[in-house]
Parts: C-alpha cells; structure tokens; sequence
C-alpha cells in the first residue's frame, strides 16, 4: 500500500484531522486537489453510496494508478422527518438553514413532553471511505442526541447550534436521554460548547478510528 492517502477535502481541519488518525500507521494524508467541477455531489439514498460515488468520479485525477484515496461524508439525521436531511444535509442547510429544521419538526410536535422528547431524536452520522487500489473500506461513527427547541450558541457549523449530543459513559458510549454520563454538554447544544468538548462526541472521529483500525493491515502490503 502507498504511503500517502489522497484526501478529497478542501477542509483545513479534516484535513489535520484525517492526518494525526493516520499517522498511527506511518501513512501521509494529503489534500487531493481536482479541477473545478470534476467532482459532482450525486444523488444517492445513503452516505456511503455518495461517498463511493465521489471517489468513482475522483479517480481519474490520481497522481498514479496505485494511489489511495479517502472521502469523508456526513449528515443529520432527524428520526421524526424520517432521517432529513441525512445525505441532502449540505443542501438543506444551504436553502432551509437551522431554523428550517426546526420549523419542520414544530407541527410534529405534541404538548405531551415524552411524546415530544421522542420526536427531537436525531443523530450525526459520518462515513470515513477509503479506495485502496482495489476495493472501498468503510468506516462509520454516530454522535446520538436531540434537536433543541431553538437556535442556541454561535459556534461550530452547519447544524451544531440546534444539536444537543447524548452523555457518554466510562467508554465514550451514548446513553439514554435524561442519563447523566461521564462525558456531557448537561443539555448544550454543539454551537454552545468549545471544540475540544466537542470533539469528544465527534461522529466524525468515530468514522476515522474505524477506517484506521480496518486498514492497519494494509500498511504492509
């Protein structure tokens, strides 16, 4: 296996990101750079066919044919819409934005708070897919919690100011809604919190520690 994996990222910080998870395995991570409009987003029912898809198309600007080559895709996926946005969450954070959501889940809604609780459901999901020369390796992570009621705090991005995470126990796993854990942002959404709190939860972390663990073997190829 190559020492580099070619990362289809314009993001700094994925990139950074990507690069210390790898580096466990002596491997490189370097931006992969393709023309404006090589590579379209598809449309595709799940993260892991889009992603896939977005390496199909990135193949073709690889530095050699042995090259490796990583996508990493995320989304929202409200239980109560019937997991919207999930793979359309890019698009519909562009055109409906946070108060969208939550305008969507609010005729859902039930004065019965358990009722209520049940319908905010949601989860964060990432899928971390890598193209080693020969075959797609996936790996996936989840940060379950909820949706907020409003639009709270002005950090992170995309939909991290309507996303409360569910505590975590001993070994970073979600709990229950209402269970205190180890680990917990005691009801803040993502945009309330710093980032290294965040990064505690991080689905996106979760989808990189899988995909590592899948191709250590790999390495000595």
């Amino acid at each position: 296996m190559d020492n580099t994996v070619w990362f289809l990222t314009s993001n700094a910080g994925k990139l950074a990101e990507a690069a210390h998870h790898f580096s466990k395995l002596g491997l490189t991570v370097r931006a992969l750079e393709v023309p404006e409009g090589a590579v379209v987003e598809p449309q595709a029912p799940t993260l892991v066919e889009v992603a896939e898809a977005k390496i199909r198309q990135a193949l073709n600007h690889l530095p050699h044919d042995h090259a490796v080559v990583l996508v990493e895709d995320a989304g929202l996926f409200v239980d109560a819409l019937d997991g919207f946005p999930g793979v359309y969450s890019s698009y519909a954070h562009e055109t409906i934005g946070n108060a969208g959501i939550l305008r969507l889940l609010s005729h859902l809604l039930s004065e019965d708070p358990a009722l209520s609780k049940r319908l905010r459901s949601a989860s964060f999901q990432a899928v971390a897919v890598l193209w080693d020369g020969q075959e797609f390796h996936v790996g996936k992570g989840i940060c379950k919690g909820s949706i907020a009621h409003e639009i709270e705090g002005d950090g992170g991005f995309g939909y991290d100011p309507i996303f409360i995470p569910s505590d975590l126990d001993e070994e970073g796993m979600p709990l229950d809604p209402e269970t205190l854990g180890v680990t917990s942002t005691h009801g803040q959404t993502f945009g309330s919190v710093e980032a290294e709190i965040k990064h505690q939860f991080s689905h996106r972390r979760r989808a990189l520690d899988d995909i590592v663990q899948q191709v250590q073997h790999l390495v000595n190829r």
